[in-house]
């Protein structure tokens, strides 16, 4: 069997991947080239790639759901000194393993969530990426404060949001008897999920971006910039 041979078996024994790695001489070699989101994470990574400083020497990095470690891997190719990735899906793991074997790149995956980032020894990051994991949480609350305790510098979060784009301000006390605020579009909530959705089960909480920016604040991040909608670049407060 040829190393070609050899190297498209292993990805196809590997799948399904959520990912689309490119591996080979010439990266010929795609691991979701039929991507229901097209080149996929790339696309997604272009919109805000402009965000994380180009040079990122003497920066740590801590990816949060890193599935097979396409964000973990671009960390390191921008010089951070070191990358770790973490998953609570074995699968997933096992894909960054094996890209990590093909592209040569010293990143660390862990099979961990995101309610276990306040025990890593490794705390604080200067660089967390917290992409597309909050809708997947039943206590994305919960989950974001522990995140936002191990942020040194950056925190970059995307997330899935419905309702409106719009954001609005409101008064910090209410009476019990108000009732039209919650009628206001604008207003923060979050969307909850009892069954499916785009047929995924674990798709829970879907917040409006007022909901997604309250919530950062409540952490204590400061919204820097909104690159492109449902991604947020944030710092402590």
């Amino acid at each position: 069997m040829t190393d070609e041979r050899a190297l498209a078996e292993q990805i196809k024994t590997l799948g399904p991947w959520f990912h689309n790695l490119r591996f080979g001489p010439q990266g010929q070699f795609q691991t979701a080239p039929q991507h229901g989101f097209g080149d996929f994470p790339s696309n997604a990574w272009g919109k805000f790639a402009g965000s994380v400083p180009q040079d990122l020497t003497g920066w740590t990095a801590l990816d949060i759901g890193c599935n097979a470690g396409f964000y973990a891997f671009e960390m390191k190719r921008r010089g951070a000194s070191r990358v770790l990735g973490i998953d609570v899906e074995p699968g997933f793991l096992a894909q960054a393993q094996f890209a990590r074997q093909q592209y040569g790149l010293d990143v660390e995956f862990r099979q961990l969530g995101a309610y276990d980032v306040d025990r890593l020894e490794e705390r604080p990051f200067d660089l967390v990426l917290f992409l597309g994991v909050l809708y997947h949480l039943r206590h994305p609350l919960y989950a974001l404060e522990k995140i936002a305790s191990v942020v040194r510098r950056r925190l970059i979060v995307q997330t899935l949001e419905r309702g409106s784009d719009e954001v609005a301000s409101f008064a910090t006390d209410y009476p019990i008897d108000e009732y039209g605020i919650f009628a206001d579009d604008r207003f923060p909530r979050m969307h909850f999920i009892e069954q499916r959705y785009n047929h995924d089960a674990t798709n829970w909480w879907i917040p409006n971006r007022a909901a997604t920016e309250a919530m950062l604040r409540d952490v204590g991040m400061r919204v820097l910039e909104r690159p492109c909608p449902g991604v947020y670049v944030c710092e402590p407060a």
